[in-house]
């Protein structure tokens, strides 16, 4: 038999094997894992180190401009920087915060609190001057680091604010054409990236790697600079002369749907457009105060409930939306008797009346338990269709409404494109307030068919008459025309539906011919300007609630009035004395005109659709 001493022997050397083995196998598992890191992975671990020791800043692109039609810059850029710390690259912190303070006019606690952050980069401030950005970079302090950059910058201030919109602290767009184009204008950011050691310094010796931004294309725009201004001068006049609250201008093309102006007062400046300017703050502080409850109205708890202060924040930024809201799109009102136009347009669409038929207006019409009166309230007496139009009679229009019938009416208001948004490229716009078919007795045709008891957007009153007076043609009113390149290579060119024939032609002419009369001999006489042919409808509607003592004066011209290819709308709300549209907004337009028909003339404006 084998000894004790034997068996722990052989025990002793098979444990050695075994360890042996052990060792062996996890050295040569090791070596396989090496070789694979080093062979296999070595691009992907290099370019991981890579990035340990990388920092990367990013270098925004130039915005795309907004040119007008004759390639006036509207949104152009200011170079600006700027400033941020890497944190492991300061010498003396408190030198740095001395500095930087007096710089850039900020707080001590501010700028301490973000130069002792532990961050590869922490930005300090943007949008610096880029003369006080050159100050610093040249007092070559470590640690500050300046980089250039792009802030949007508008040369006219206000000038169509509301239409242009502008951009954020990023440089994306907010409201207006800046966000609806955003794609076209942004272009693509760049970036700079440097090596640093294991404590985060840069290394010179390295220098640094830069991905160049490419530039955001420009786009032309549809807008007149000198119509822009003009309109836009005359709604302030009107708005300080007549202490109205808001004034809307719209000015386009009824041939094609480009928008040449559009004004919506007061405006604000683009430059900065988070200071709530003194024109709105003062509409602000009327419409809160229409706003009060009366105690003998309401309960002690209501009355409580609705002055209930809100933050300053949420006030602060209800109060912005308000100034940037763009009243000929974004909100709605009764048109009062410039629909008259629409209901004109049906009815001779209809067949239901001629322009000869005979008419008896006491200065009233009854329909069914309600008294409606006209303006006249000693009647126009008799007239025909073109007379009780020039007249502006209510008597007329709700009788010819009552012949087209609910059903008939209403089919032709979708027809005319007025129960849909017109899709104009700006945000926000607002669809028309109707009543549903089944909901229109004829106490409702009958005010509707004056422009009662309904509401639609002025940009939507403009557009269908556009579609009424230009053969019958339903334009999309638009003011983005093309993008092209800085050098002025065109890269898209935009195209917006029309939808032909929503009246005949025929009945477009009577249209044109009935409007001029309204001009030249009836309740639009202040609009007509002297060598010129002008159509028109003038229109005085009150405010909602009924009674509130508040009224809206508008007046739609259009010129030449056989072949029109300017149209102009003005829209006055809450005038203060004399309200009615044939005597406050109907010199508005003729003033209008007057500046801008023969610039138009020598452009051609009468001879062909393209200014």
């Amino acid at each position: 038999m084998m000894s004790l001493e034997m068996k722990n022997k052989i025990s002793h050397r098979k444990k050695i094997v075994v360890t042996f083995l052990i060792c062996a196998t996890s050295f040569f598992l090791l070596i396989g894992r090496l070789a694979y890191l080093m062979i296999w992975k070595s691009e992907y671990y290099t370019e991981q180190a890579t990035k340990l020791h990388e920092r990367e800043r990013p270098i925004k692109a130039a915005r795309g401009r907004l040119l007008d039609r004759d390639g006036n810059v509207l949104a152009d850029n200011k170079t600006v920087c700027t400033i941020s710390v890497i944190h492991s690259q300061i010498e003396d912190e408190e030198k740095v915060i001395a500095f930087l303070c007096d710089k850039l006019m900020l707080s001590e606690e501010t700028v301490r609190k973000r130069v002792e952050k532990i961050s590869a980069m922490e930005k300090i401030k943007s949008n610096v001057p880029k003369e006080i950005g050159d100050a610093i970079r040249e007092a070559d302090i470590p640690g500050i680091k300046v980089d250039e950059d792009y802030k949007r910058y508008y040369p006219y201030g206000d000038l169509a604010s509301k239409v242009l919109g502008f951009t954020g602290a990023d440089n994306q767009g907010i409201i207006g054409l800046e966000v609806i184009y955003d794609e076209y204008l942004k272009g693509t950011e760049g970036k700079v990236l440097t090596v640093t050691d294991a404590k985060g310094i840069e290394l010179e010796a390295v220098g640094e790697h830069r991905l160049e931004p490419i530039a955001g294309n420009d786009l032309v725009l549809s807008l007149d600079t000198n119509i822009q201004s003009y309109a836009y001068q005359l709604a302030k006049q009107v708005q300080a002369s007549k202490e109205a609250d808001r004034v809307s201008f719209l000015v386009m093309n009824p041939q094609t749907g480009e928008i040449l102006a559009m004004v919506d007062v007061p405006e604000f400046d683009l430059n900065n457009p988070y200071t709530i300017t003194e024109g709105y703050k003062e509409l602000w502080d009327k419409e809160q105060a229409r706003k009060q409850p009366k105690q003998t109205d309401v309960s002690d708890e209501t009355i409580i409930e609705a002055i209930k202060e809100k933050t300053p924040q949420e006030l602060e930024q209800e109060m912005l939306n308000g100034m940037w809201r763009n009243g000929c799109i974004n909100d709605t009102y009764e048109p009062g008797s410039t629909f008259k136009v629409i209901t004109a347009a049906a009815a001779l669409e209809a067949d239901v009346v001629t322009t000869e038929d005979s008419f008896h207006c006491p200065g009233y019409v009854i329909v069914e338990d309600r008294r409606i009166r006209c303006h006249k309230t000693t009647g126009h007496g008799s007239e025909n269709f073109v007379q009780g139009t020039m007249n502006s009679c209510n008597p007329v229009f709700v009788t010819v409404g009552l012949r087209v019938g609910v059903k008939n009416y209403y089919n032709y208001m979708k027809k005319f494109g007025l129960l849909d948004r017109t899709n104009i490229d700006l945000p926000g716009e607002a669809g028309t307030i109707m009543h549903q078919p089944d909901n229109i007795g004829e106490v409702e045709l009958a005010t509707m068919s004056f422009g009662q008891s309904f509401q639609i957007t002025p940009l939507q009153l403009a557009t269908t008459v556009s579609s009424i007076v230009n053969g019958g043609r339903r334009i999309t009113p638009h003011i983005g025309m093309r993008v092209q390149t800085a050098e002025g290579k065109v890269l898209k060119t935009f195209s917006y539906p029309v939808k032909k024939q929503i009246i005949s032609e025929e009945t477009s002419e009577t249209m044109q011919m009935m409007l001029e009369q309204v001009v030249e001999n009836g309740s639009g006489k202040k609009g007509y300007v002297e060598g010129f042919s002008i159509g028109g409808k003038t229109a005085t509607s009150q405010t909602l609630p009924r009674g509130s003592g508040r009224y809206i004066a508008s007046f739609v011209g259009f010129s030449p009035a056989d072949n029109p290819q300017i149209l102009a709308l003005v829209v006055i709300h809450n005038p203060q004395g004399t309200y009615y549209g044939g005597q406050i907004a109907a010199p508005v337009v003729r003033q209008l005109f007057e500046n801008i028909l023969p610039y138009l003339q020598d452009r051609g404006y009468n001879k062909c659709q393209d200014f």
